[in-house]
């Protein structure tokens, strides 16, 4: 048979399509068409996720600013060239846009976004089933998938992509309706789960993950806690990390330095000591919070809301009058007429991070009906609450934001020593704290290009810089369309062009890719260590140019705030013994932050000199 040159050229495309799964050109074609720039770490990753026929789906576990995203990128153009093509991403809502964006650009595969309006419009249209469809990978949120399970279950996917996978590692728990509904969506599908952070509190999350891909890995949850709820002999955890491999994929920052230059991180901790009235505070509200009986926090919400609280006292006084303000008002509101418990969504308008929490730590027994002698109490616990309320907003200045001040003055020195943009990250959980901030901030030296990113930047200076944003991209293909993904945008080219100081909320943790910035500070410490991994990585990642600075505030004088301390360091020594990681997050606990002595200048520069494409780092170093 004759063969010209055109066939010549599409039988060895087939062929190279056909290659077994553990072989690299398994995804030659892939690799032919993609606007990216591989990694061989990126290579290994992809070619994990086809390593077995029998496979029920991978956990990419890289951590944070490696690019799973184009790990994931490269197995979903993979399905698409071999015409599997029911291809699902579940990712948070505000990210949606984003994974449009890089599958669209860097992969040119045709994405839809499946929501309310579209969905709708679709059923008007005469679709059946708006998710079958072979014409695009379909973007969808955690939310819509839960709305629409009937329909999401109905469709014999060829592969669903989660991303931020961690947000199902609570499936375990009967009570987490989300994942539940998600994992019966997805059964029996193929599935590839994206996240740095599998492992954040506790062992059973990581059941709970895999359970996801292949259920009968672990067993049930029982015998999972039987062999595994102790980790203290090494045989433990040697047998842990065998029944991963087959399943988990997970590279290291310090195994890509070879052909990476990924710079170093540098953990600081920034001590301060409370003035008399904040310290007199903390303690009467301290001691408030640990009655047996109160009023203000419904029993089924008391573990939840007690945690909150403490939280926001550590964050700023502003923070917790505020919150102290809401629970008088419902105790006064209660005294006229019993009303539904609106705990919840009042504290959600200052504490972001409160689904994620209130997942953890939601455990307690439904309200039980109100005595008459608890009615009898009401009066009382609203005078005390109004008390501590007038001595938290009689407190203008906070101890730990003079230390800010401190510390960014001291870092700002060092940055512009080494070379890199006069730009700060700052991260608080309230964003009562976010307005002070941005309050003592702009009477400081650095008063100009300041800029807010939290769950709606709703504030006069968000707007504009939106407006302007808008108007500057009018036409081009970078407005999207969505209110949420453009505004993100808008704040992120803000900060990298004008601004030196952006003050984020938890909402600034994912999705965000801040590699121009080198400095980061977290004002408020999370009780989740997984989370401040989250955060760093925002600036400590694949494109970083300098030596990244952490810098985390710590009470001396607050005994539950080292206790916090010490927990997470013990958090990350169980998250390290089963997936490893590479660099501190906490810092020692010194005498302040001395930063001269950590940062060497020619650290940058040596980074420089580190070289590209050195031999493949096998995932059995992970």
């Amino acid at each position: 048979m004759h063969v010209t040159d055109y066939h010549a050229k599409y039988f060895a495309y087939e062929l190279t399509k056909r290659f077994s799964s553990d072989k690299l050109e398994k995804l030659a074609g892939t690799f032919a068409g993609a606007q990216v720039d591989i990694n061989p770490h990126q290579v290994d990753a992809a070619l994990f996720a086809f390593q077995s026929p029998l496979s029920k789906g991978a956990l990419l576990a890289d951590e944070v600013g490696l690019g799973k995203t184009i790990e994931a990128g490269l197995v979903i153009a993979q399905k698409w060239a071999e015409r599997a093509r029911r291809i699902l991403v579940i990712t948070p809502a505000n990210l949606r846009k984003q994974w449009q964006q890089e599958l669209t650009e860097k992969f040119f595969l045709p994405c839809k976004i499946l929501e309310g309006k579209s969905y709708n419009a679709e059923i008007k249209a005469g679709v059946a089933n708006p998710f079958d469809t072979q014409d695009a990978v379909m973007l969808c949120s955690y939310q819509f998938v839960r709305g629409k399970e009937a329909e999401a279950r109905s469709v014999l996917w060829d592969l669903v992509v989660i991303d931020e996978a961690h947000r199902l590692r609570n499936v375990y728990k009967p009570t987490n309706v989300i994942a539940n509904t998600i994992k019966r969506s997805l059964e029996g599908r193929h599935k590839l789960l994206l996240t740095a952070t599998p492992l954040q509190n506790s062992l059973l999350e990581l059941y709970g993950l895999v359970s996801f891909i292949d259920g009968r890995a672990f067993g049930d949850l029982k015998s999972f806690r039987e062999q595994f709820s102790s980790l203290n002999q090494e045989h433990k955890f040697h047998t842990l990390k065998q029944r991963m491999k087959p399943l988990c994929h997970r590279t290291l920052r310090r195994q890509v330095t070879a052909y990476v230059p990924f710079t170093q991180r540098h953990a600081l901790v920034e001590e301060f000591t409370p003035e008399e009235s904040e310290d007199r505070l903390y303690h009467l509200v301290s001691e408030y919070l640990q009655r047996d009986s109160l009023q203000a926090l419904p029993a089924g919400l008391r573990s939840l809301i007690t945690l909150v609280l403490r939280k926001l006292l550590a964050s700023s006084t502003f923070a917790i009058a505020s919150a102290l303000t809401t629970m008088s008002n419902r105790l006064k509101a209660k005294l006229h007429q019993p009303q539904s418990d609106e705990s919840i969504t009042k504290l959600d308008q200052d504490y972001e991070a409160l689904e994620v929490t209130a997942e953890e730590w939601l455990d307690d027994e439904p309200d039980a009906p109100p005595t008459p002698k608890e009615n009898a109490a009401l009066k009382r616990e609203i005078g005390e609450l109004d008390a501590f309320v007038e001595l938290a907003t009689s407190i203008e200045h906070n101890a730990k934001g003079v230390a800010l001040l401190k510390a960014l003055d001291e870092a700002f020195k060092q940055t512009n020593a080494l070379g890199s943009a006069q730009k700060a990250l700052i991260f608080t959980e309230s964003r009562r704290t976010q307005d002070y901030l941005l309050r003592l901030l702009s009477d400081s030296p650095w008063s100009e290009g300041i800029v807010l990113f939290n769950g709606s930047n709703t504030d006069k200076q968000s707007k504009q810089i939106y407006a302007d944003w808008l108007q500057r991209h009018q036409g081009s293909d970078r407005v999207t369309g969505s209110k949420t993904a453009d505004m993100r945008s808008a704040l992120v080219d803000y900060f990298r062009e004008q601004g030196h100081i952006m003050i984020a909320t938890e909402a600034g943790a994912e999705g965000i890719n801040l590699q121009f910035c080198s400095l980061i500070i977290n004002y408020d410490l999370p009780w989740n260590p997984q989370r401040i991994e989250q955060r760093i990585g925002r600036c400590h990642r694949y494109g970083q140019k300098h030596d990244v600075v952490v810098v985390n505030f710590l009470n001396r004088k607050n005994e539950a705030d080292k206790r916090v301390y010490e927990l997470l360091s013990e958090k990350f020594k169980l998250f390290e013994g089963v997936f490893g990681t590479s660099d501190e997050v906490l810092g020692a606990i010194e005498s302040g932050v001395d930063f001269k002595s950590v940062l060497p200048l020619s650290t940058s520069a040596a980074a420089c000199r580190r070289r590209f494409l050195l031999p493949l780092i096998s995932s059995s170093k992970s």
